[in-house]
């Protein structure tokens, strides 16, 4: 074997098509674009993503759904079996210090999961309805 008479095995290099080279070809006039239309002028064969020919797209059909609050980056969930932890008035700086809600938050909600079981003050915090009862209910009192 020498490197002057290396070539590639047959069929593994096909020769490109020609196009527009006479009508004996198979591929003349139009060259293979047919006739007229966006496919057959240069630089115009692209379309945009999700064009239907004119037809209302899908995306526009469709209705828009869904609704992310820009609130709910500012607002910490806190639970109420962990307030059981903390001890006399619980406030947003009292959340902090005990690193139960980010320190970048600007609110914190109560949430009722778990139980309650001493009577604490809550000041400056949202509670959802069934936490609100089970601060009561413990003996505790909420203040807006």
């Amino acid at each position: 074997m020498k490197l002057n008479t290396l070539k590639p095995a047959d069929g593994a290099r096909k020769e490109r098509t020609r196009v527009g080279r006479g009508i004996g070809s198979g591929l003349g006039k139009t060259a293979g674009r047919g006739h007229k239309g966006s496919f057959a002028r240069a630089g115009k064969g692209k379309i945009k993503a999700g064009f239907e020919g004119g037809q209302m797209p899908m995306q526009r059909r469709l209705p828009k759904i869904g609704f992310r609050s820009q609130m709910s980056k500012d607002t910490a969930e806190v639970l109420l079996y962990q307030l059981d932890k903390l001890d006399g008035t619980i406030d947003l700086a009292a959340l902090r210090a005990a690193k139960l809600i980010p320190p970048n938050a600007k609110k914190a909600k109560i949430v009722k999961k778990g139980e309650l079981t001493k009577a604490l003050a809550i000041k400056g915090l949202l509670a959802t309805a069934g936490a609100k009862a089970a601060i009561e209910a413990a003996g505790g009192k909420i203040e807006e």
